[in-house]
């Protein structure tokens, strides 16, 4: 019953329907202008109406948390677990992410995951935030590997590690951006998802050294 009406104020939320037009939703669909009025029945039929405007309930991940949905969803969810493996947050999950953003910005998960300009400014939020605090260096295309955002973040978490560290002289990092992604061949033949694997593997070193510093 819980789980109903709050997917029905999450539902009117996203489409934008405000107090009145959920009255008046209601009164089409069951006849009765308040939720209270109505029968497990009739606020399943509400639930219905609002999926078929639009509505898109949130899903959920193995674990059983709640997993973000929406046009931006991907790419936002991407850069919150590249954060994540650059030991600027501690907890990966979207519904950090959600409470992030709004601390940040004032805008809903609604809004961000489905208007481009909210997500843009989401994004360059995020972006601007890791150049600050982690050293990624988003537009620095230097070398050719390195016109992948994933190893713009990689390098980052690599200096985090080893803070002497150059692009000049790559002492380990070559060999162990190979290794993460199963390669043996060059860093410029590294598709996005061994650059996945990659910061996988270096937030793994990353979070180790924070939890014995």
């Amino acid at each position: 019953m819980a789980s109903t009406i709050a997917a029905i104020h999450a539902g009117c939320r996203q489409l934008g329907i405000d107090e009145d037009g959920r009255r008046a939703l209601y009164a089409r669909v069951a006849r009765k202008d308040r939720l209270t009025l109505m029968s497990s029945a009739e606020k399943d039929a509400v639930v219905d109406e609002l999926r078929r405007l639009g509505f898109k309930p949130a899903s959920k991940r193995r674990n059983g948390k709640r997993k973000l949905s929406g046009r931006y969803a991907a790419k936002l969810q991407a850069l919150w677990i590249a954060a994540w493996n650059l030991g600027l947050v501690r907890d990966r999950e979207d519904a950090a992410l959600e409470a992030f953003v709004r601390r940040q910005t004032g805008l809903s998960a609604e809004r961000f995951l489905r208007f481009p300009d909210d997500a843009a400014r989401v994004i360059e939020a995020l972006k601007s935030w890791m150049a600050r605090e982690a050293g990624v260096e988003w537009r620095r295309a230097s070398l050719d590997w390195l016109a992948a955002d994933g190893a713009k973040i990689a390098w980052a978490q690599w200096k985090i590690l080893h803070p002497e560290a150059n692009l000049v002289v790559r002492l380990g990092f070559d060999q162990v951006a190979l290794a993460a992604a199963a390669r043996t061949d060059w860093l410029g033949a590294m598709t996005p998802q061994d650059w996945i694997r990659v910061m996988n593997e270096l937030g793994k070193r990353i979070r180790a050294a924070k939890k014995h510093g």
